[in-house]
């Protein structure tokens, strides 16, 4: 049977690899000579392999003590990774952070935050989700996500703990080609109900209706999906400002003038479970998010 291998034989093992002897070695760590080479000794033994050649003047690594020192060094700097979560936790540092996004949430903001994230806490395993409506609610209370950013007006949840963001502008566009692109007076929601409107799923399928006209609606998972169909001229759809206006400075989209519903604001959130407040990390990414808002335009 193996005898357990400690961290202290494989830290010894790669000093002498280095130093290139058992006295310089001794030297680097601040041990007698006879202390390092009873740790290779009890290393050898331990393992049942020769990892030092030691017929000549040096000792030299075997092939099998070359393998060893590679996986030493995996395996002490993992110890060290261990070492370090430990003490981040210590600190009030999570474990891992996870966090789900709807997709109206402006991709720039998020990247930045998340960069910054990961230059604060480089050793933090992050995990990220893009949902639909209500998609990053259900990511919260499975609890598979710490932090959530979407709009509770699309879930009407009253039960979780939330703080307002920001509003997302939301503007009825249309492909250039589209017909409806070529009515130059206001639009009546009738006039739309004529048309397909590219919706999401989640606000056709669990009740929240807001912005969505008519009975011809096409659905789609996800915002991005949605748009290629609208550049493809297959109906008119309500997009998040930040995502459309350069297609309608170009002119490879237009903006609907509506008599009724011109546009609209939607409130996104950061929210989170009431028995599961942001901890060190997730609030360090609240702030950046919040920092990146507040940035001139």
């Amino acid at each position: 049977m193996i005898e357990p291998l400690t961290l202290d034989q494989l830290r010894v093992l790669v000093a002498v690899a280095e130093a290139g002897s058992f006295s310089a070695a001794a030297r680097q760590l601040r041990r007698v000579q006879s202390a390092v080479s009873q740790r290779i000794q009890a290393l050898e033994d331990t393992l049942q392999l020769e990892l030092f050649d030691r017929s000549g003047k040096w000792p030299k690594l075997t092939e099998a003590g070359q393998a060893v020192v590679s996986d030493a060094r995996q395996l002490l700097r993992g110890a060290e990774a261990l070492r370090s979560r430990a003490g981040s936790m210590v600190d009030g540092l999570e474990p891992a952070l996870s966090l789900a996004i709807d997709p109206l949430f402006p991709s720039d903001i998020l990247m930045d935050a998340l960069h910054a994230v990961e230059g604060a806490f480089p050793g933090l395993p992050l995990t990220l989700f893009t949902e639909t409506f209500g998609g990053s609610e259900h990511r919260l209370r499975n609890r598979t996500a710490h932090l959530a950013i979407y709009s509770l007006e699309a879930t009407g949840s009253t039960d979780l703990n939330a703080e307002f963001l920001t509003n997302v502008e939301m503007l009825p566009v249309v492909s250039a080609g589209h017909p409806l692109a070529a009515r130059g007076a206001q639009l009546s929601r009738a006039d739309l109900a004529e048309h397909v409107q590219l919706a999401l799923t989640e606000g056709v399928s669990e009740g929240w209706s807001r912005g969505v006209v008519g009975d011809r609606i096409w659905q789609f998972a996800d915002v991005y999906t949605r748009q290629i169909f609208l550049l493809g001229g297959f109906g008119w759809c309500n997009a998040p400002q930040h995502l459309v206006e350069p297609q309608i400075v170009e002119g490879s989209l237009v903006r609907l003038n509506i008599k009724e519903q011109p546009g609209f604001t939607l409130p996104l959130h950061l929210v989170h479970l009431q028995d599961a407040p942001p901890r060190r990390a997730a609030r360090f990414l609240i702030e950046q998010v919040r920092l990146q808002f507040a940035k001139p335009l």
